[in-house]
């Protein structure tokens, strides 16, 4: 299994040989390093913890955590079948990565704040008319009056987004080893320079 972290920069476009336009998503993903091996037998799981973009200080608990390697900013945890493939201070590039494969992208959605029915949940609202005068995209009745309570999963205002979202299959489309950007096709949650794990099995 391949995996690393990156930071999304920006959306932009590729031109394959044949003169079609791919819309892509750039993503710097730099040097990552394995900061901790986790076994079954000793931590009751088998998994791999990355660490990327590296900072000037940290806590004490992060900096004894991290101690001998770089200060990350940013750790994340993946799940492995063979963890002894791995050793503490092992350094992941974006060269692992092939063009034409197929990745999966876990990420953070764009948060966007209290939401309305309307915008949440994609309600039609109310007419205009005809005792609707300051209601148009108030949610309407929300059950039966006997009930007394509110069903749970009940569709209504709240916030929206800033949950966990993963993309499958999306193909590499360039490694650009030299200048550490990966480009991937398609559209890739979250804002710019949130952080992302791309991983392929």
């Amino acid at each position: 299994m391949k995996f690393i972290l990156g930071k999304k920069l920006e959306m932009s476009q590729k031109f394959k040989e044949d003169g079609t336009v791919v819309p892509v998503t750039l993503i710097s993903v730099g040097s990552c390093k394995v900061t901790q091996v986790k076994t079954k037998e000793k931590d009751g799981v088998d998994a791999v913890q990355i660490g990327f973009d590296a900072i000037k200080k940290l806590n004490k608990p992060e900096a004894g955590h991290l101690k001998d390697l770089e200060n990350f900013r940013h750790l994340a945890e993946v799940g492995v079948e063979k963890p002894e493939e791995y050793q503490r201070g092992q350094e992941i590039k974006v060269s692992i990565l092939e063009s034409g494969a197929k990745v999966t992208v876990i990420g953070t959605s764009r948060g966007m704040g209290f939401a309305g029915v309307v915008k949440r949940h994609h309600f039609r609202g109310h007419p205009a008319t005809h005792g609707h005068k300051d209601q148009l995209r108030t949610s309407g009745s929300i059950g039966a009056g006997g009930v007394q309570r509110v069903f749970k999963g009940m569709r209504m205002a709240g916030r929206m987004g800033g949950e966990k979202v993963t993309i499958k299959n999306l193909e590499v489309v360039e490694v650009d080893a030299e200048k550490n950007i990966l480009a991937l096709k398609g559209a890739v949650p979250g804002k710019r320079g949130a952080i992302v794990l791309i991983s392929q099995k």
